[in-house]
């Protein structure tokens, strides 16, 4: 493939990225998918000297690493690591940093932010804390620059989800970065809903960006991929190290339909992010509803935060209905004809689920004057589901 001196616009970028020769064919649109164990080497002085990444078959195919180089021009990341999940990389990234902080006495302590992923919780309150002994804090997303007042000396990593992925607070990532590169703490950020497409964490002092690639990146809702961008050689240095020794890896298979949806992921989130934004503002306008949780809407608490640091919005966000019982929200839901019932999202099709079963606060209470429904806005035509939700909402009278 030429390549070109000139700067490249981001969709260009999109579809350029990953695309050196991997593999063992030159002529090839896509990469190859190499499905293999053992990779053979023509010296045996060779077999020792780590002058490669592509030696065995847990890494270094040609679609896994077409995948990492796309997913770090993407992000603006020094590297990237694969991983089995979205789950799996925040979990992976947080003991990779809190094990290596050389702050485990006193004991060492992690800051979370209060509105993480449900599963991402689960497992620093159990695996992190209770097996292992790290006090785990929960603070506000909101607190910007206060953080620095639950900074202590045994602070080992700060932990962020921004947007939240069912309350949807915008931290001020610049600020909270500051702070902790004042006391050499890393920072890690859940960036799914942003998928480096819209937020650029490392850009803005973030030391990891990391995504369910399951969601946006895949587009088709079917594989499960997590990715840990590292913003320097020195955080990609720790994060490469940890993902060597505990043998995390994804299939060559998974990483070539990932990168496939990759090329793609623009012109699907444009789609989504505009026709969010139109059903966000018609649902806001409905007597049913108390708030819509869109960040892109002016009434959002945190739409200045996101108006800077995003260059746009994402299909997903929540809806806070008026007072009604949880067997209306349910009948709601099952009247709704073309919103799937379903987890995760990010996805070509469109989803609903009610959020309060799930929804856990220790800094802060969640105090919603109504439920929480959270919708997933796929690539249908969005007169369709306005229409569909319209007729759904007659059950709530």
């Amino acid at each position: 493939m030429k390549k070109t001196d000139k700067p490249l616009g981001a969709h260009t970028r999109l579809l350029q990225s990953g695309r050196t020769n991997f593999g063992t064919s030159s002529d090839l649109v896509n990469p190859p998918i190499e499905r293999a164990s053992t990779i053979l080497f023509e010296r045996a002085e060779d077999l020792y000297s780590g002058k490669t990444r592509r030696h065995y078959g847990r890494i270094g195919t040609a679609s896994q690493e077409a995948l990492r180089a796309a997913i770090a021009d993407l992000e603006g990341a020094a590297d990237v690591v694969l991983t089995p999940s979205g789950l799996a990389a925040c979990t992976m990234a947080l003991l990779a940093v809190c094990t290596t902080s050389g702050r485990s006495k006193n004991p060492a302590h992690v800051l979370i932010a209060d509105c993480v992923y449900g599963p991402t919780r689960a497992f620093c309150n159990d695996i992190l804390g209770k097996q292992n002994g790290l006090e785990i804090e929960y603070f506000d997303p909101r607190i910007g620059a206060q953080i620095a007042d639950k900074v202590r000396p045994e602070t080992c990593a700060i932990f962020l989800e921004s947007p939240g992925s069912l309350t949807f607070e915008i931290s001020d990532l610049p600020v909270i970065a500051k702070v902790a590169q004042a006391h050499n703490i890393p920072t890690l950020i859940d960036n799914t809903w942003g998928a480096g497409w819209f937020l650029k964490p490392l850009a803005l002092g973030i030391d990891y960006s990391i995504e369910a690639a399951t969601k946006y990146h895949t587009g088709h809702s079917d594989v499960i991929m997590g990715a840990i961008a590292a913003r320097d050689a020195k955080s990609a240095a720790r994060i490469n190290n940890y993902n060597r020794l505990t043998g995390m890896t994804v299939s060559p298979d998974d990483a070539y339909l990932v990168l496939r949806g990759m090329r793609t992921m623009g012109v699907r989130l444009d789609r989504q992010q505009q026709s969010a934004l139109k059903i966000a503002k018609w649902l806001s306008a409905r007597d049913e509803v108390v708030q819509v949780l869109h960040p892109a809407l002016p009434e959002h608490p945190d739409h200045a935060i996101w108006k800077r640091d995003f260059d746009g919005a994402a299909g997903l966000f929540g809806v806070i209905f008026k007072p009604t019982s949880p067997q209306k929200i349910n009948a709601f839901l099952d009247n709704l004809a073309l919103f799937g019932l379903g987890f995760s999202w990010g996805g070509y099709e469109s989803l609903a689920i009610p959020c309060d079963p799930q929804i856990t606060r220790t800094a802060k209470p969640w105090d919603a004057p109504g439920p929480l429904v959270r919708f997933n806005i796929g690539l249908e035509d969005v007169d369709d589901l306005i229409g569909d939700i319209e007729q759904a909402l007659a059950v709530l009278a």
